[in-house]
């Protein structure tokens, strides 16, 4: 079965405080049960994908929804990532394989 993304762009932007942050809804974060990886940003695409394996607590159908959120986020935002699932991404803290657009 085809995990369909959540991810919806949000009209925040820039660095999130903390107050800003939880008051984004859920669809606003890669993994949005968890509330973890917000994608408000290129930065914040960039870096959710740099981080991807230090995301925890989560299970790989969790996994597979965030990286169809980034997927999504990154195309909004005009991130490019070559991966074409989260497994390409490694174990370890990723290097960057994304450039702009």
């Amino acid at each position: 079965m085809a995990i369909k993304a959540t991810w919806r762009p949000r009209d925040t932007h820039g660095t999130l405080s903390e107050a800003k942050e939880r008051a984004l809804p859920d669809s606003a974060f890669a993994f949005p049960t968890q509330r973890k990886g917000p994608l408000t940003g290129a930065g914040y695409v960039r870096e959710a994908i740099s981080s991807f394996s230090e995301f925890t607590d989560v299970t790989d159908q969790d996994r597979d929804l965030a990286f169809e959120n980034i997927r999504r986020a990154a195309d909004r935002y005009h991130v490019k990532i070559t991966e074409t699932d989260w497994r390409q991404l490694g174990t370890r803290p990723h290097k960057p394989s994304y450039a702009r657009r």
